[in-house]
């Protein structure tokens, strides 16, 4: 083995090197299922790529975009023969831009996007229709090769009814075009219209008291029916 020269780099060690190795390896495993549905990785030209590349603590692994969480905050499945999303597609609902531009997508994508109320660009088919509609969307752009729909709109706010929901419930959003409305603390149940708190314990007592007198009373029949025969 030849001697080091004074001044030189060090030699990087076989276990390091392997160490490194391993972490790479593992964090492909981590991996959510839908960064890997489709093989490949995200062009360096595709809008989802050009948004990773705004900061550094965005990576590029497989089809996603990653913060340094691991979150999902974008999402390049262009060009992959998808006939529909799959039922890892929900996996990606922190994402803020999915791009499905190249697929022969069927166009019922309307409860597809539940909970993805950070999404703020999609780039669909041409043929398919932004999830919601248009009034879904700040801006629909039709492209030769896609359809984009951009600016998730909070249906909440811009409905214009104020009575959407009931007086002890709010609404929230959940996804283009897609809404839902959440009980005040202290209300519970049809139209949050039951005050307290739900109980568990009387609802599975009920439950069990159902339960046992069916039972009961189905053996009895049973048994009756047995003594006649």
């Amino acid at each position: 083995m030849s001697p080091r020269v004074a001044g030189s780099p060090p030699i990087p060690l076989p276990w390091a090197a392997a160490l490194l190795l391993a972490l790479r390896v593992g964090r492909a495993l981590a991996l959510p299922e839908i960064c890997i549905q489709c093989t490949g990785s995200v062009q360096d030209w595709s809008k989802v790529a050009l948004y990773c590349k705004q900061t550094p603590e965005r990576t590029l692994h497989a089809r996603c975009c990653l913060n340094q969480n691991g979150t999902i905050l974008g999402l390049d499945l262009q060009n992959c023969s998808l006939k529909d999303l799959g039922p890892n597609f929900p996996q990606a609902h922190t994402a803020v831009i999915i791009d499905l531009h190249a697929n022969p997508l069927k166009d019922d994508l309307a409860n597809t996007f539940h909970g993805f109320i950070q999404l703020q660009t999609l780039i669909l088919p041409p043929d398919v229709n932004c999830p919601g509609g248009i009034n879904a969307w700040n801006t629909v752009t039709f492209y030769p090769d896609n359809q984009t729909c951009e600016g998730q709109r909070n249906l909440c706010n811009s409905t214009g009814d104020t009575e959407i929901c009931p007086e002890n419930g709010s609404c929230v959003p959940d996804g283009p075009g897609l809404l839902q409305c959440v009980c005040a603390d202290g209300f519970h149940g049809y139209k949050c219209m039951r005050q307290g708190s739900f109980s568990l314990l009387t609802f599975f007592g009920i439950l069990g008291s159902t339960t046992l007198f069916i039972s009961i009373l189905l053996w009895g029949t049973q048994r009756r029916k047995a003594k006649a025969s």
